[in-house]
This record gives C-alpha cells, sequence and structure tokens, in this order.
C-alpha cells in the first residue's frame, strides 16, 4: 500500500470551470498536493497514456476527449492514497456514484466523468511518472 497517487482532472470538468472546487475537495478530503500541472495533451500523449484501453472501442472517442482540452494533472499524498481518492472520485458513471463524491458533484456522464484516478499502487506511480520526474526530491 502506496501513500501517493495519481489524478487528473480532465476536460470537462477545467472546462465548465470545477476544477478549484475539485482542488479544494481533494484537500479538504486530507490530500496533500505533492505535484500539480496544468496541461494539455496531445492525441499522441492521450493515446500512450491510454494504451492500456487500444483494443477497446471507446479508445478513439478517449483519447479525441482527453486532447481536446487542457488537463490539470497531480501527485497526491496521504495514507491509504490509491483506495481512499478512489472513494473520493466515485464510480466512473456519475448516475451510479454515491452521493457527495466528486463525480456526483461535476461529470456529466461516464464519458466526460470530470476526473481520472489510480487504479493501483503500481498504476499510481506509472501514471504519476508519465507526467512528472524528480519527485523523489520532494
Amino acid at each position: 500500500m502506496s501513500n501517493r497517487t495519481f489524478t487528473m482532472i480532465k476536460p470537462d470538468a477545467f472546462s465548465k470551470g470545477h476544477s478549484g472546487a475539485i482542488i479544494d475537495k481533494i484537500q479538504a478530503s486530507g490530500f496533500r498536493l505533492i505535484a500539480l500541472k496544468l496541461t494539455q495533451l496531445s492525441k499522441e500523449k492521450a493515446g500512450e497514456f491510454y494504451a492500456v484501453h487500444k483494443a477497446r472501442p471507446f479508445y478513439g472517442e478517449l483519447v479525441d476527449f482527453m486532447s481536446s482540452g487542457p488537463i490539470i494533472a497531480a501527485i497526491l499524498e496521504k495514507d491509504n492514497a490509491v483506495a481512499d481518492f478512489r472513494k473520493l472520485i466515485g464510480a466512473t458513471d456519475p448516475a451510479k456514484a454515491e452521493e457527495g463524491t466528486i463525480r456526483k458533484l461535476y461529470a456529466a456522464n461516464v464519458g466526460e466523468n470530470a476526473i481520472h484516478g489510480s487504479d493501483s499502487d503500481e498504476n499510481a506511480s506509472i501514471e504519476g511518472a508519465f507526467f512528472f520526474s524528480g519527485l523523489e526530491q520532494i
């Protein structure tokens, strides 16, 4: 179990002006921001990040969506970070997400679901390294 996880505020939440409220909610839930970056993924970079889904029918739409506008990438720290963050963001489908979760509050649908959260310690490390380097110095 790690005390760090990776998240990304997706283009839909960013374009609707929800980034500040989402970051506030994350911090109010006890997570500490270790690294934060505003960026925009090219189609190539979005394809690399989501390569695990390449064979899935939604891959093209996902790459198009994730490269459609700015995102905020972040490394977060807290005890039991991955599991606690997955609970905070809620189910991928906001209609099935628990009240008060980030996706229940800010996601429009399964495709535009406001935020990404790593699903394992291993993926948190891989995904964080995709956007950030040199974190061992922090």
